[in-house]
């Protein structure tokens, strides 16, 4: 893993971040109240169910939350003493892509069907960098070679449905890092690959992130990917950080019930069980979410009545170890709360 200072002033900063979606006339929060710090050259982990908000906090730092429904209401996102939040289409494109890239999460629809791979890549690079465009497809070629894809200068001129998956995630790689950015936001980067595919697509992620002294932001439902890449992890549940730590402190000692959940219905091979372990019930929808009380409650082993009449505020348990739940809240009685 990564060593990285404390005392290193971040790249980024997201700062109670609250983002939501226009349903019947009223806002619902899909994140609400995120915090978080990137510090260079740091890989984190943002991991979670489907529907936990993952994806839209990415949206969120990038600006592409979807116009007609979808607004930031509460919050920072500062990157270079600027909120990215508050900046104008015009001022957030001189960021994107050069300053902070992404992969999207489905290889298969991110790219666009109708243009050549070389053109999508060259786009990046017009748009940023002072090179004719002769300039841009020999840069072009130059980084789908760096992402291992053989053949390039063939491919350069190939389109996305001429690929397989595998090779189309490679390509979204290199768009991402064709302007090399200070941050990559990585959203499910493996998702529909297989598993051999995923594993080189992690290395090839891992090995790019040190030659160019990236930053990551990777979000995904995989914890064997976190062990493998991350130095620190988020977990989230419904729109809310519960817990917040190193990999190695999050594997060996989780405090939150519901990250010891997450931990348990990992297959082991060391094990042999009959039924794999599974967390009861679904993560509450943006317009059931509870207003009040912690929002697993329904679904913990642990939880009392008290649970879903106090809402958890996350708050350091140990050094550098966050989580938020009313059995670590030392400012709550524990009277009747189960450890």
């Amino acid at each position: 893993m990564n060593e990285i200072k404390s005392n290193v002033a971040p790249l980024l900063q997201v700062k109670n971040l609250k983002t939501g979606f226009k349903i019947g006339g009223k806002y619902f929060n899909a994140v609400d109240g995120v915090s978080f710090a990137v510090k260079p050259k740091q890989i984190i982990g943002i991991v979670g169910e489907s529907g936990c908000g993952k994806s839209v906090m990415s949206l969120s730092i990038m600006g592409l939350l979807p116009k007609e429904n979808g607004k930031i209401l509460e919050g920072e996102i500062l990157f270079k003493d600027q909120d990215l939040s508050k900046l104008k289409d015009k001022d957030l494109n001189k960021v994107r892509g050069k300053d902070i890239g992404m992969i999207f999460q489905e290889p298969m629809t991110s790219l666009n069907p109708v243009f050549t791979i070389g053109y999508q890549i060259q786009e990046a690079l017009l748009n940023h960098m002072s090179l004719t465009k002769n300039e841009a497809r020999l840069k072009s070629i130059a980084l789908l070679k760096s992402v291992g894809i053989s053949r390039p200068e063939k491919i350069v001129d190939e389109y996305p449905h001429q690929l397989s998956g595998g090779m189309r995630q490679r390509v979204m790689i290199a768009i991402a890092i064709a302007c090399q950015p200070k941050i990559l936001i990585a959203d499910e980067p493996t998702t529909a690959l297989d598993v051999t595919v995923q594993a080189q697509i992690l290395e090839l992620l891992k090995e790019i992130q040190e030659v160019n002294d990236m930053s990551v932001l990777l979000i995904t439902h995989d914890l064997g990917v976190v062990a493998e890449m991350c130095d620190e992890v988020i977990v989230m549940y419904a729109g809310k950080i519960v817990e917040k730590t190193n990999v190695d402190t999050l594997f060996h000692d989780p405090k939150h019930p519901y990250t010891k959940l997450l931990m348990g219905a990992i297959p082991r091979m060391d094990e042999e069980v009959e039924e794999l372990s599974t967390i009861k019930g679904i993560v509450p929808s943006l317009v059931n979410m509870p207003e009040i009380g912690c929002r697993f409650a329904d679904r913990c082993p642990q939880a009392t009545a008290e649970c879903r009449k106090v809402s958890p505020l996350l708050a350091e348990v140990e050094a550098g170890h966050e989580v938020s739940c009313l059995l670590y809240d030392m400012s709550y009685p524990k009277e009747g709360v189960k450890a």
